[in-house]
């Protein structure tokens, strides 16, 4: 990269390691006025000579601290808290009850079974009407078809998943069944490790990357005995649909990315390529794709599911969600993943109690009015339908705001946090490696968040404080609201405060594409989001409609 600064400002504020800029004495008085420019600061002449011998022995501390190992998987001493000051936890623990499982009959075309619900597909596993060899083997046909074309597969893991489904087999037909999700395929977002094969990131610079463990969440799947058959495409380092191996395409329209930036798990589970996977969220990364793709996707609320084993990109701030086809699917996958692992120090230990049957009228629901009011065009229109959808279940729809506080100034926490995360990659200069080199991309995005001064991170975390005291405040007379996908801050709000978002399409324009609309919960009360986001969408039935790839 050409700079335009000079060597020693650069020395100053990166502690960039070329050999001519070592020299802690090339930082002068010039080069700290300089400095103070670029983050709004103005000292006298006298202060900036008293900062000198100060500035070169912090730099003398930075180069020792880049010389210490820190892979991306050590976490910071300095754990996000999402918690409202006065907050009670929900403490009494009661059974998973989610539906039945329906009564079904293997279809004459088995086509058919890429657009079956996990639950469907668990009622013809558990009777033994399918294999889940069988079943395994016609997702990994559809992900060898289909895959190039929506360019959405990375890793297919087709030996350890005939060898788990060889298993469920086994443990079925000897009458050992372990749940829903026993013989069940899948694919995960390839930021999560697996062991033995490549965890690539998405990004040039790591393709040939092995973790040699597996991700909690990988872990619990397995003990739910799911089938683990693809890892799918992200954006690389989890920004957009762009991977070092192309775009992943919207299977809606193949001439238009997935969104992401967990585009494969969307595009795949859009396309019937697998019933469900993993994806993650740190600010739209499950809501976009599925949004984009009309899938149904789960964001959980900061601090239910562990990220080890995950690429960390923004410690306060990532979450990993199930992306599925219905809501109940998200809440089956959702009760196999959650919960502490004595690891992950950022969980919390609280119930997930979702009940199916759940008299849901009962909740006090609100939305987003100035937010839906702003859409416009075939959006609002579908937008304006689904509030009218849920007024004629029952739901007492109740206008709410959102504290109009900040947001959008203080999210660079999230490029600070990521650039800390990849800083190896910035200051090798491998960042080059990656297929992205726009002004939006992370190699200029990590540059520009080392500019960024400590105070002022610091701040932007004491008005993010407030955010969460005060986005609890407007919510506590509500249970659950309802939100437009990107329109208003709600999207970024709750991403700083950690809320949980079920997202469900709602419709479709009339070029074919889907629209989406967002329920939304308080703090670890995604039972009672998914509740009120299924009623919805069991009503409506848009999510029963798929893409033609033929």
């Amino acid at each position: 990269m050409r700079s335009i600064y000079p060597a020693a400002l650069l020395t100053l504020l990166l502690g960039t390691t070329l050999p001519a800029q070592t020299n802690t004495n090339t930082i002068t008085r010039e080069a700290v006025a300089d400095a103070e420019k670029l983050i709004g600061l103005d000292f006298s002449d006298d202060k900036n000579d008293m900062l000198l011998p100060g500035l070169r022995d912090q730099l003398k501390s930075f180069e020792t601290i880049r010389k210490f190992p820190l892979s991306n998987s050590i976490p910071s001493a300095m754990l996000f808290n999402p918690i409202p000051v006065g907050m009670k936890f929900e403490t009494e623990r009661r059974k998973f009850k989610p539906s039945p499982l329906p009564k079904m009959r293997l279809p004459d075309n088995l086509d058919d079974l890429a657009f079956y619900s996990i639950e469907q597909l668990a009622a013809l596993v558990k009777s033994r009407q399918i294999s889940s060899e069988k079943l395994t083997l016609f997702y990994l046909e559809r992900l060898k078809k289909y895959g190039p074309r929506l360019e959405c597969v990375i890793t297919l893991t087709e030996e350890r998943a005939l060898q788990q489904a060889r298993c469920a087999d086994r443990e079925i037909a000897a009458g050992h069944y372990r749940g829903v999700l026993h013989g069940i395929p899948y694919g995960v977002k390839d930021l999560l490790a697996t062991a033995g094969i490549p965890t690539t990131w998405g990004s040039a610079p790591y393709t040939n990357q092995l973790i040699d463990e597996d991700a909690t969440v990988i872990k619990r799947l397995d003990a739910a005995g799911a089938v683990l058959v693809a890892k799918l495409t992200l954006g690389e380092l989890a920004m957009g649909e762009y991977w070092y191996g192309g775009m992943t395409r919207n299977p809606w329209n193949l001439k238009q990315g997935s969104s992401g930036s967990s585009a494969g798990p969307a595009a795949a589970t859009s396309a019937g390529l697998v019933p469900f996977a993993i994806g993650s969220e740190t600010h739209g990364s499950i809501v976009s794709p599925c949004e984009r793709c009309g899938v149904t996707g789960l964001r959980p609320s900061y601090g239910r599911v562990s990220r080890t084993g995950a690429m960390a990109l923004s410690s306060s701030m990532d979450k990993l969600g199930p992306i599925a086809r219905t809501v109940e699917d998200c809440a089956i996958v959702f009760n196999a993943i959650y919960g502490p692992d004595g690891v992950d120090q950022t969980l919390y230990d609280v119930p997930f109690n979702y009940d199916a049957r759940l008299k849901w009228q009962k909740l006090r629901i609100g939305y987003l009015a100035s937010d839906f009011e702003k859409e416009k065009g075939e959006r609002r229109t579908n937008s304006m339908a689904a509030l009218d959808k849920l007024r004629s279940l029952g739901a007492k729809l109740v206008p709410i705001e959102l504290p109009n506080l900040p947001s959008e100034a203080i999210s660079f926490v999230l490029e600070v946090e990521s650039a800390a995360e990849f800083d190896d990659l910035t200051r090798s200069g491998r960042d080059d490696l990656m297929k992205r080199q726009t002004r939006g991309s992370w190699p200029n995005i990590f540059r520009e968040a080392r500019f960024v001064p400590a105070v002022e991170y610091v701040q932007a975390n004491r008005i993010r404080y407030v955010l969460i005291q005060e986005t609890a405040r407007a919510l506590q007379n509500i249970d659950v609201f309802v939100s437009p996908p990107f329109t208003g801050e709600c999207h970024l709000i709750t991403n700083l405060t950690g809320h949980p978002c079920v997202v469900v399409p709602n419709g479709f324009t009339k070029d074919g594409t889907p629209t989406a609309i967002c329920f939304l919960g308080n703090l670890f009360r995604e039972a009672e989001t998914l509740a009120v986001a299924k009623a919805y969408q069991n009503a409506t039935g848009f999510h029963l409609k798929h893409p033609t790839l033929e």
